[in-house]
Formats: structure tokens, C-alpha cells, sequence
């Protein structure tokens, strides 16, 4: 095993006793926050350690066998042999393993997600693929148990869709489809062609994790100036004579709020800290926007026919990721959502990248 990843083991398996020696202090116990942190940190170690654990059990084993193959008789070094050999297949076998587990996991992989199907390049013919691809997308979602919303749809003016939105919730969503965002491309002969000629069209699929919503908002206290200062307009004489009117504004964004309705200083202040968290949680809830709307762009592309991820032949029953390389002559059945195979050869590919980075990582370290 290369010394780089036998230390990243060594110190999750350090971190591991750390975290059971955590979550049993009675602070930690106390703080339902931080004991969920904590709790799945913990969760996720978990199949690490055991693994390596075994691993160096292994290793053990081997160590005494090799020690046998040395000093023991004939008929007891042939047992030994047997034993190094399983040993090693084994061995092997978990250090493939361990070094999947160690990869980084997406923070989104367990999110529900947005599925956006838009028709490209080819009119109806793109529009009517679009109404395919989703129907290939709630089959393999029927057969996964997860359940389908359309969020909202324009229908073609010859059937299928120019764009339809649907959330698709269930377990590990984003972590089983994230790879499908890109444009789609279909080469077949549409049933308006009477010359037989086949049609190239294009739609774009974009996969967008849910995002928690933004149900409160943390203000540091040192992010904030507060100013006083005396209130103008109505109240009455005793209000004009009391610097009870407040401004706040938050340094970070430049958002400034004000109140002076009430006499008190102590409820302006309530009410404009009330009115400055619904403006943070304005502003937070537009990035979220934007950032979806920057990462959908980064995902579709044009919706040009040349920027494909996949190609769909009909007439030879042909399914091509132009990606990984990976063609499959099973188009019918890919069709009714029987695309695990597509999937996983994505999810192994993107694992191999991950895990020649993480060797390299570890050799230079």
C-alpha cells in the first residue's frame, strides 16, 4: 500500500477514536447540533476503520504465514503458501476498496435535485425527444422508488416538451444522475420525413441539487454599526426629544435598515434587527438563484447539436457517451430507463480520475 494513503488511514483512524471519545462528553451531548455533526462524521469513519481494520488484520496474518514459510517443515509451508496468497488476493482487493472510500464525497450526493430538459437545435423533432428523455428519467425514478414532481412544462406544438422542470426526490438523487447534465443529441427519422432521412436534433439536461432553504439567518454582532439618533416626523413632542430612532447597517453587505415608529430605543432596535434579517435572507435566497443560474449555464452549454455528451441512434439502436467512450447497442431499453449501466461506467470513470489525483497526492507527500 502506498505510504501516503496508510497515513490518510492512520490519521482518520485517529480522528475516528477521537470522535467516540466526543460523543460521549456530556457537552457534546448537550449541543443536539454539534452531536448530529459530530454523529455523522462518525458515521461516515465508521466503514473506513472497520475496513482498514481488517486490512491490518490481514496483514498480520500474512506477516506469521511468511514466518512459517521460513521455519516450518515441508507439509506446513505448502499451507503457508496457500495462506500468503489469500492473503495478498484479499489484501488487494480491500486497499481498492479503502482508497474509494477515502475519496472526497460531494456534499450534494444525498440531495433531491431539479431535473431541466430544454429542446435544442431541431424544432419539433427536439421538442418530442425532450417528452423521450423525460419519460427515461421517470421510468429509471419509478424503479429507484423516488418520487416525480413536474414543476412546471411547455408542451411542443406536435407533442413532447420545448421545456419541462421536474424535482426528483429520493436517496442519493443527485449522486446517481449528477452526470447527466450536457446536451443530448438524437439521430433518427422523424414520422414527418416521408423520404426516409435521418434528423439530427439536441436537447439540454441540467441537474441541479435542491438547496436547503434559507429559513434563518446568523448576524455577527460585530458585523453590524449600530447608530442612534433622534426620531423626526410622528410620535409626538416626546419622541423628538429622545435619541430613540435606530440605523443599522451590515458592514459585510451595506444593507442599512432604519426604525424610529416607537418611543423605545430598545424596540426600534428589535424591529430594525427583525428587518435587517429579512433582507439578508432576501439577499441569500437571490444568490442561491444565481448560482443556479451560473451553474445551469456552465452544465447546457448551447444546446448546439456539437456540444454532446450523449448520442441516441435509432436506426441503429445505438447509445453513445462521447465522454467515457462507452457505446451500447440496447438503445430501446435505455429508453425505458434501464440506464444503470450508463450511469455507473460515468461514476467509475469520475472515481478513477479521483483516485489517480489522490495517488499522485500521496506520493508527493
Amino acid at each position: 500500500m502506498n505510504p501516503g494513503i496508510r497515513t490518510r488511514l492512520e490519521e482518520a483512524c485517529e480522528r475516528f477514536e477521537e470522535l467516540e471519545q466526543l460523543l460521549a462528553t456530556p457537552d457534546v451531548i448537550g449541543d443536539r447540533r454539534q452531536f448530529e455533526l459530530l454523529s455523522r462524521e462518525y458515521g461516515e469513519l465508521e466503514p473506513i476503520i472497520r475496513l482498514w481494520r481488517q486490512f491490518q488484520s490481514s496483514e498480520e496474518a500474512v506477516d506469521e504465514a511468511s514466518q512459517m514459510l521460513q521455519e516450518s517443515e515441508s507439509e506446513l509451508r505448502e499451507m503457508a503458501r496457500e495462506e500468503i496468497t489469500s492473503g495478498e488476493r484479499e489484501q488487494a482487493r480491500m486497499e481498492s476498496e479503502l482508497q474509494k472510500l477515502l475519496l472526497p464525497r460531494d456534499p450534494n450526493d444525498e440531495r433531491n435535485i431539479f431535473l431541466e430538459i430544454r429542446a435544442g437545435t431541431g424544432g419539433q423533432e427536439a421538442a418530442l425527444f425532450a417528452g423521450d428523455l423525460l419519460r427515461m428519467y421517470t421510468r429509471y425514478a419509478e424503479r429507484r422508488g423516488w418520487k416525480v414532481e413536474i414543476m412546471s412544462a411547455q408542451e411542443g406544438e406536435a407533442g413532447g416538451f420545448r421545456e419541462v422542470i421536474a424535482r426528483l426526490i429520493g436517496n442519493g438523487v443527485y449522486s446517481r444522475l449528477k452526470f447527466e447534465s450536457g446536451t443530448h443529441r438524437v439521430q433518427r427519422i422523424p414520422a414527418t420525413e416521408s423520404q426516409g432521412r435521418i434528423h439530427t436534433s439536441a436537447c439540454t439536461v441540467a441537474i441541479l441539487p435542491e438547496i436547503d432553504e434559507v429559513d434563518s439567518v446568523d448576524i455577527n454582532p460585530n458585523d453590524l454599526r449600530i447608530d442612534t439618533y433622534r426620531s423626526s416626523g410622528a410620535g409626538g413632542q416626546h419622541v423628538n426629544t429622545t435619541d430613540s430612532a435606530i440605523r443599522i447597517t451590515h458592514l459585510p453587505t451595506g444593507i442599512v435598515v432604519e426604525c424610529q415608529d416607537e418611543r423605545s430605543q430598545h424596540k426600534n432596535r428589535a424591529r430594525a434587527m427583525s428587518l435587517l434579517g429579512a433582507r439578508l435572507l432576501e439577499a441569500q435566497v437571490e444568490q442561491q438563484r444565481s448560482e443556479r443560474a451560473a451553474e445551469r449555464k456552465l452544465q447546457v452549454g448551447s444546446g448546439d447539436r456539437s456540444e454532446r455528451i450523449r448520442t441516441y441512434n435509432f436506426p441503429q439502436g445505438r447509445v453513445t457517451d462521447h465522454r467515457i467512450g462507452l457505446t451500447l447497442y440496447d438503445l430501446d431499453n435505455i429508453m425505458d430507463g434501464e440506464i444503470d449501466t450508463v450511469l455507473e461506467s460515468l461514476t467509475e470513470a469520475h472515481q478513477a480520475e479521483l483516485l489517480a489525483e489522490m495517488t499522485s497526492q500521496a506520493h508527493q507527500s
